[in-house]
């Protein structure tokens, strides 16, 4: 594999590992990653079309594994009962050494699948519809929704000041705001640039979560949410009569790869400064790129 496209493969996988999990779009930067650097790995361009509409998905994989070793003590269920379990913590099983699930881990998987089913729904009845329409468009609409979920994060920031949240802990969210977080998703599915963590993030503030729970409520709801879109847009890939050359499957584990370790970094800081910060560095920040990108697609 020629070391410039190794090169490119690092530089995706960098920027993924970095935008997956602040609510900055990392759809939205990699489609305009891709307006400058380009692959070479491909036999046409239709080819290489098809290659980047899987590429963009399933580098992701490499940002789920992170979230899924950071968070294994929250969100893996099974275990065996020790001596210092107590009854109630436990739905299956309950004697010592005997296998069993947590309750309360149980229990937000639950609530995390009911946040799906929206995302589940548009992904096999809409989304190749959506994006026939919006694909001629995708830059424009990138820089418009940097722009406009900046000031929704300010605006939201500034009504929530002082204010104290509803929800402070994972295990007091209902089936009810889950299933309305997941409704957020599908804005974000439609519209790239608007961001699946900015969406979500965004949902849980106007319904009243803190941003320590709407954060960690956004990775988990991820796992299902990433690992099911990839696998789809494969399956899709496949299905079309595509395959994979040994180049594009090397870019592909070399994007991945280093989206993982980047993607641990990241998400440890993420979780670390919104303890002491609000969302609205991150809204500036979109604003202030977005209009850098909307006078440079003007210019250009």
């Amino acid at each position: 594999m020629d070391i410039i496209e190794i090169i490119k493969a690092v530089v995706f996988g960098i920027v993924e590992g970095i935008t997956e999990w602040l609510p900055i779009s990392s759809t939205g930067h990699l489609i305009l990653l891709n307006e400058w650097v380009q692959f070479n790995v491909c036999e046409t361009p239709e080819k290489l079309d098809a290659f980047m509409e899987v590429f963009d998905v399933v580098i992701q994989l490499g940002a789920i594994l992170a979230v899924v070793l950071i968070f294994i003590r929250e969100i893996w269920p099974f275990g065996i009962v020790g001596k210092s379990a107590t009854g109630k913590d436990w739905v299956f099983g309950g004697q010592n050494g005997r296998f069993a699930m947590k309750k309360d881990i149980f229990i937000l998987w639950l609530k995390i699948i009911a946040a799906c089913i929206p995302g589940l729904a548009y992904g096999v009845l809409l989304d190749d519809k959506v994006e026939a329409l919006t694909a001629d468009y995708k830059a424009i609409i990138v820089v418009i929704m940097l722009i406009v979920v900046g000031v929704l994060f300010i605006l939201i920031e500034n009504l929530h000041k002082n204010k104290k949240a509803k929800v402070t802990s994972i295990n007091h969210l209902s089936y009810q705001v889950a299933v309305f977080i997941g409704i957020f998703q599908l804005i974000a599915a439609a519209l790239p640039g608007t961001s699946r963590s900015g969406a979500t993030i965004i949902a849980g503030l106007l319904l009243g979560l803190s941003r320590g729970v709407a954060a960690e409520f956004t990775f988990y709801l991820a796992i299902p949410t990433m690992f099911g879109a990839s696998l789809l847009k494969v399956v899709k890939f496949l299905g079309e009569g595509m395959s994979f050359t040994g180049t594009e499957m090397g870019i592909l584990v070399v994007s991945s790869i280093v989206a993982f370790v980047v993607s641990i970094v990241v998400i440890r800081f993420f979780m670390g400064y919104i303890r002491k910060h609000d969302f609205k560095v991150f809204g500036w920040y979109r604003i202030v790129l977005g209009t850098i990108l909307l006078v440079y697609f003007l210019i250009r």
